[in-house]
């Protein structure tokens, strides 16, 4: 039987279908990924040109608060006292291009950082909008980039005013363009530092760290992680809640996923959760040196 010119035609209400088909990758999470805490992990354009993640955490400004200025800590890519990690601004503006979130991460495991009072997490707001925000200061270390947000990752020190401090820093979002918050905590529920922040409600991300920490990360058997992971998602309001994982096993002490593992135990479970954001990787030298994001990126 002879077909007709327009037999093929696709109707018209399937066609914005067919166009997020083509522009929506095939996994529904992301890959969130620290970079700048080894200057061997290459520069940030070479870690979002990798098309592998869609949040980056630009870490860490590891000293403020309590009336200390502050301080950024960078490793071997660049020493902000110098002026030298201000290269980086194209490097931001470049993976913002792409769609990808660049983010601030303060705190750390290493650093001198607390708020002292409510007072003073609104001047930390302060410096932080001023300095790598949409704020105007003389003293910009990353240059004119605009960062999309900042990371708590919050694991020393008080665990005192880190609620107000997002509370100022959301404060500053707009219609047209949004102060993310993110956040770093440890698997145990509720995290000591930041329990009180997450419970704001005002947390778009976050990553919770499934290592080193032996009672709810993978040991072997996927229970206590799973139930852990359950905890998380129905019962802190973020908006979108990551899997942290080491990158590598040198990339922690405890709680390294083998990929196989990840993608057919793991993943399968824990993507059934409305909050499901992707897995979040320390770090961008580890998942260099280990290629762990190839391994996942598929299932993610």
């Amino acid at each position: 039987m002879a077909k007709t010119k327009n037999s093929y035609a696709l109707p018209l209400f399937l066609l914005p279908l067919l166009f997020l088909i083509h522009v929506i990758p095939s996994h529904a999470g992301g890959i969130a990924i620290y970079w700048g805490q080894n200057g061997n992990e290459g520069t940030l354009s070479e870690a979002c040109a990798t098309g592998k993640y869609t949040h980056v955490n630009i870490a860490f400004l590891n000293k403020f608060g309590n009336g200390q200025t502050p301080e950024m800590n960078l490793a071997g890519h660049c020493n902000p006292a110098t002026n030298s990690c201000t290269k980086f601004s194209a490097d931001i503006k470049d993976c913002q291009s792409k769609g990808i979130k660049v983010l601030l991460s303060i705190g750390g495991g290493i650093g001198s950082y607390s708020l002292a009072s409510p007072e003073d997490a609104r001047n930390v707001s302060t410096f932080l909008w001023n300095t790598f925000l949409g704020g105007k200061s003389s003293s910009r270390p990353l240059g004119d980039a605009v960062l999309d947000g900042i990371d708590f990752d919050i694991e020393l020190g008080s665990t005192a005013n880190w609620e107000h401090l997002a509370r100022f820093l959301k404060a500053y979002s707009r219609i047209e363009k949004s102060v993310y918050l993110s956040a770093a905590p440890q698997c145990p529920i509720p995290d000591r530092f930041l329990g009180t922040a997450l419970n704001t409600g005002l947390f778009d991300f976050v990553w919770v760290q499934f290592y080193n920490n032996p009672p709810c990360q993978y040991n072997g058997n996927i229970t206590n992680l799973v139930n852990s992971w359950n905890r998380w998602t129905s019962t802190v309001p973020a908006r979108q809640i990551f899997l942290g994982l080491p990158a590598a096993p040198a990339a922690a002490g405890s709680g390294f996923i083998p990929a196989d593992v990840l993608t057919s135990q793991i993943l399968p479970v824990i993507k059934k959760s409305p909050k499901y954001g992707g897995v979040m990787l320390w770090s961008r030298f580890f998942d260099v040196q280990n290629g762990y994001s190839d391994s996942i990126i598929g299932s993610v």
